[in-house]
C-alpha cells in the first residue's frame, strides 16, 4: 500500500472536515471525489482498499477502461465528469453511475436514449459560470428551462448542478452564483440537491457555498504520470 496516498487522502479528509465545521455543515453530507484523471486503475484499487467510494474520470474512454478492469470492485460508484458528447452517450451511460455534465438538451436526449426504462442514470447540469460561451456549461439565466427538459426524460434523474469556478475570479463569488442555479433547479425538482463544485484549489470555498460533491484529483493522487 502506498503510505504517502493513504497520508495525501487523510490529510484531504481533514480539511474537509474543518470546513465544514467552519460553514456549520456536517461533514457526512459531502460526498468526496476521487478524480483519477491519467491515472492507471491500480490507483483505483489503492483508493478502494482506502475507503474510496467515489472515483470521477473526465474522459469516457479512460472511464470505460478502467470501469471494465476493475468490474470485481464493489461499491464503487463512477462519475462522469468531463464534457459528454452526442455520439459518445451510449458508452459515457454504459460506464458512469452519474454524469455532472449535462449542458444542452440534444446531451441529455441522446443520454436518455441510451437507457431503458426503469433505469435511471443520475445526471446533474452543468452550469457556466464564465463571460466565455466556449466553456462548457448552460448560462445561469437558461439553467431552469434546461433542468424542466431533463426532468421530462424518464431514464434520467436529474440530481442538481456542477460547476468549475473561473480562474480570474473569487472561487465564493462564483459558487455563490452557482447555489443560486442550485435554487433554480429545485424549483423545478425539488428533491436535486446535489451541488457539485470545488477542486483541489477551491473546495473549502465551495463547501461554505453549500457543495454536496467535491471533485479533488492531485491532492490525493498526486501528480498526473506523463501521458504517452
Amino acid at each position: 500500500m502506498d503510505t504517502a496516498l493513504a497520508e495525501r487522502l487523510a490529510a484531504v479528509d481533514e480539511r474537509i472536515r474543518d470546513a465544514a465545521r467552519a460553514a456549520h455543515r456536517d461533514p457526512g453530507e459531502i460526498t468526496r471525489i476521487v478524480v483519477t484523471k491519467f491515472h492507471p486503475a491500480s490507483l483505483v484499487t489503492e483508493l478502494h482498499a482506502l475507503g474510496v467510494r467515489h472515483v470521477g474520470e473526465n474522459r469516457q474512454q479512460e472511464l470505460t477502461a478502467k470501469r471494465a478492469e476493475l468490474d470485481g470492485l464493489a461499491d464503487l460508484t463512477w462519475h462522469f465528469i468531463g464534457q459528454a458528447q452526442t455520439n459518445k452517450a451510449r458508452a459515457v451511460r454504459a460506464g458512469a453511475d452519474a454524469v455532472h455534465s449535462v449542458d444542452r438538451s440534444r446531451i441529455a436526449d441522446a443520454l436518455h436514449a441510451a437507457g431503458a426504462e426503469g433505469d435511471l442514470l443520475d445526471v446533474l447540469v452543468q452550469v457556466n459560470l464564465t463571460d466565455d460561451p466556449g466553456r462548457g456549461g448552460v448560462v445561469p439565466d437558461a439553467v431552469e428551462e434546461l433542468a424542466a427538459h431533463v426532468a421530462g426524460l424518464s431514464t434520467l434523474r436529474l440530481r442538481g448542478v456542477m460547476a468549475v469556478a473561473p480562474l480570474d475570479e473569487e472561487p465564493a463569488r462564483a459558487f455563490e452564483r452557482l447555489h443560486r442555479c442550485a435554487d433554480a433547479v429545485r424549483s423545478v425538482v425539488p428533491d436535486a440537491r446535489w451541488i457539485s463544485a470545488g477542486m483541489t484549489g477551491d473546495f473549502p470555498e465551495a463547501i461554505a457555498m453549500g457543495a454536496t460533491h467535491l471533485r479533488i484529483g492531485s491532492a490525493i493522487t498526486g501528480p498526473r504520470p506523463p501521458r504517452d
